[in-house]
């Protein structure tokens, strides 16, 4: 059985934001007041968890809600430099001609992902879920399954944090984890995911999945 709609998470997934996040963030941790971080440093923390990093940096998560808006709105007036890695434009072409449904679910907001992916690419996501706090994407993706009518089964979460993983089991759909993002293959692979992406075009494979 193939999967009839796949749902992508935005930064780190098709977005290759996390130059820009390494960017930023000692702007951002000033402004609010937690622990600073050499920017060389920065990708060392891939491994960690979300809740982990928040932890670490000494940020409650009553502030998430500040720092997640100051990032984005840095992004909107940065918006020009964030590309789409190599391979997205083919990727999500060709898999909607092989039928799949594509959609995002997302905590950047919608302007900041429809300005990177392009009008052309915007018109080949049936629906944008945009603006929720990375930890509030489960119920998110119920809704997009019961808007588009789509059964658990038939649906796929793809992204690159463990708490996309988190959402997906919430949510009761299969989790599809890439290796190119904000978080690392391995931290992800502990916790199970259905199925692994090595490159862009590995995901292709989701059309053709017999499972």
């Amino acid at each position: 059985m193939t999967y009839r709609l796949a749902i992508f998470d935005f930064d780190g997934t098709l977005a290759d934001s996390f130059p820009f996040f390494v960017q930023v963030y000692n702007e951002v941790a000033g402004q609010h007041r937690f622990k600073e971080i050499d920017p060389a440093l920065l990708p060392s923390f891939k491994g960690h968890t979300a809740r982990e990093m928040m932890r670490h940096v000494g940020m409650p998560a009553w502030k998430l809600p500040l720092v997640a808006g100051h990032f984005i709105g840095l992004m909107r007036e940065h918006v020009a430099e964030i590309e789409l890695f190599a391979g997205v434009d083919t990727l999500l072409s060709d898999l909607a001609e092989q039928g799949v449904t594509l959609a995002i679910v997302s905590s950047n907001s919608l302007d900041n992902v429809r300005t990177v992916l392009g009008p052309a690419n915007a018109g080949l996501i049936r629906h944008l879920e945009c603006g929720m706090s990375i930890f509030g994407k489960a119920r998110r993706l119920s809704g997009v399954l019961d808007r588009l009518g789509v059964a658990r089964h038939e649906a796929i979460y793809i992204g690159d944090q463990t708490t996309d993983l988190e959402a997906a089991r919430k949510a009761r759909i299969d989790f599809g984890a890439v290796s190119w993002g904000f978080g690392t293959i391995e931290s992800l692979r502990r916790l199970g995911p259905d199925h692994e992406f090595a490159s862009v075009s590995d995901i292709l494979r989701i059309g053709a999945y017999e499972r």
